[in-house]
C-alpha cells in the first residue's frame, strides 16, 4: 500500500488528508480492520515507538495507552498482585498470569482509566487471545502491534460492530534518520531522536544517596522512555514496572509535577480498601465506575456519597474516604521513580514529588539552581541521576 486516504485531518474541515511515504515506498503497515483517522495514526506511530524501545531496553513485553499524542501510561509485563488486579478491573480474567503481554496491558490500561477512555493501544509483541479479550471490553479507538494470533484478530475485528481499528506494523521497519514536518507552509527538518535510553544513562548520581536498586533503574527507564513520546513539558512517575502519573504539555514544570503527582496519588488510592469495596450497583458500567471512583477519591464536582446522589451508583451509602485516611495511606508509598524531560528549575518540584512517594529521580541537570535541587533531594534521602540529555517532544 503506497498511501491511505483519511476521512479528514485533525478536524473535519481539514481536507484532503492522507498518509504516504515521501520516497514512494510502501507504507510499513497493514490495516486489518476499521478506518483509522489522522489523530489515530499520530497516536499509533508514536505509541509503537514507545513500546518498541521499552521492549528493547528491558527485555519484557511492553504496552502503552495513548490519547491525543501522549501516553496515559506505559508498562512492562510483570504479574499483578490480587489487589492491583481488582483496582485495574481485571481480577476476573482467566489466564492473566500466563501472559506477560496481557499483564502489561492490564497495567497500562488500568493506571489512568479516565484518561484512557477511547484510547489507542500499542503492543510490543504479537497480540494474544487473553490481551484481545481485555481490549474488547474497553472503550478504545484502535490498536497497533507487530502481529495478531488468528483468534485474537477475530476477537478484535468483532469490536465496535466490526469497525475497530486494527493496524499491523512491520517490526523491522526503520525510518529515515532525518525527518520533516510542515508548519504554516514552512518545512522543518531535524535528525530523528534516536537517543538510546538504558541503565548507563543513570550512572551520574549527584546526590549523597547513590543507591539505585534494579527496580528503580527499571522504573526510571520506563519513565524516561515514556517521556520521550510525551508532549512537553512533561514529567512521569513510575513504580512496579509501570508509569502511574504522566503530566504532559504544561508550560510550567511545577504544574507538570503537580498534575502527574495527583494522577499517581489517585492510582495509589484506587487500591485503598475503601475504594476496592465500594458497593456498586451491578448495572453500573466500567466507564461510569471510573468516573465515580475518581469523584470518590478526589471529591470532584459531585459528592458521590451524599444523600440523593449515592443511590444512583451504590446499593448502600459508602463512607467517604477522609483526607486523613488518604494522607496516611499515601505516606506508606515511598519507592516511586520520577523522570523529567528537562531540568528542574526550582526545588519546589522535589517537594511535590516527595509528597507522592518519590525516592528516585532522573533529569538532565543543567539548571543554575541545580545545587538547590540536589540539596532538597538530600534532605529527603532521595537518589537523583543527571542524564545530561533533554527529551523534548513536539
Amino acid at each position: 500500500m503506497k498511501e491511505f486516504e483519511l476521512k479528514y485531518g485533525c478536524n473535519p474541515n481539514q481536507k484532503p488528508s492522507k498518509i504516504f511515504m515521501a520516497n514512494g515506498d510502501d507504507l510499513p503497515i497493514k490495516i486489518l480492520s476499521g478506518r483509522p483517522g489522522y489523530i489515530n495514526f499520530l497516536d499509533a506511530f508514536n505509541s509503537w515507538q514507545l513500546v518498541k524501545e521499552l521492549k528493547e531496553a528491558l527485555g519484557l513485553p511492553a504496552v502503552t495507552s495513548f490519547k491525543h499524542v501522549s501516553p496515559t501510561s506505559a508498562a512492562v509485563g510483570i504479574p499483578l498482585s490480587d489487589t492491583l488486579k481488582k483496582a485495574c478491573f481485571v481480577d476476573d480474567i482467566e489466564g492473566l498470569d500466563d501472559s506477560p503481554l496481557a499483564c502489561a496491558y492490564a497495567r497500562a490500561r488500568g493506571t489512568d482509566r479516565m484518561c484512557s477512555f477511547g484510547d489507542w493501544v500499542a503492543l510490543s509483541d504479537v497480540c494474544d487471545v487473553t490481551t484481545a479479550k481485555m481490549i474488547k471490553r474497553e472503550v478504545s479507538d484502535g490498536i497497533i502491534a507487530p502481529g495478531y494470533e488468528p483468534e485474537a484478530l477475530e476477537i478484535l475485528k468483532s469490536k465496535r460492530k466490526g469497525n475497530y481499528n486494527v493496524v499491523e506494523i512491520d517490526p523491522d521497519y526503520v525510518p529515515d534518520p532525518v525527518e520533516h514536518k510542515q508548519v504554516f507552509g514552512i518545512t522543518f527538518e531535524q535528525g530523528r531522536n534516536n537517543f538510546r535510553i538504558d541503565k548507563d544513562l543513570l550512572s551520574n548520581i549527584v546526590t549523597a544517596n547513590k543507591n539505585l536498586p534494579d527496580s528503580a533503574v527499571r522504573d526510571l527507564i520506563i519513565s524516561l522512555i515514556t517521556l520521550k513520546y510525551t508532549q512537553s513539558n512533561s514529567v512521569c512517575y513510575a513504580v512496579d514496572g509501570q508509569a502511574i502519573g504522566v503530566g504532559a504539555g504544561q508550560q510550567s514544570r511545577i504544574h507538570c509535577t503537580r498534575l502527574a503527582g495527583s494522577k499517581a496519588d489517585t492510582w495509589f488510592l484506587r487500591q485503598h480498601e475503601k475504594v476496592l469495596n465500594l458497593p456498586f450497583k451491578p448495572d453500573i458500567g466500567r466507564p461510569d465506575r471510573d468516573n465515580v471512583i475518581d469523584g470518590y477519591i478526589n471529591k470532584n464536582e459531585e459528592d458521590v456519597c451524599a444523600d440523593g446522589i449515592w443511590q444512583k451508583y451504590f446499593t448502600t451509602q459508602p463512607e467517604p474516604l477522609t483526607d486523613e485516611e488518604a494522607k496516611a495511606y499515601l505516606a506508606t508509598k515511598n519507592d516511586v521513580a520520577l523522570g523529567s524531560d528537562a531540568f528542574f528549575p526550582f526545588s519546589d518540584n522535589i517537594e511535590r514529588a516527595y509528597r507522592s512517594g518519590v525516592k528516585y529521580i532522573a533529569e538532565p541537570g543543567g539548571s543554575i539552581r541545580d545545587d538547590a535541587v540536589i540539596d532538597c533531594c538530600d534532605k529527603y534521602g532521595m537518589a537523583m541521576a543527571f542524564t545530561g540529555m533533554r527529551l523534548f517532544h513536539h
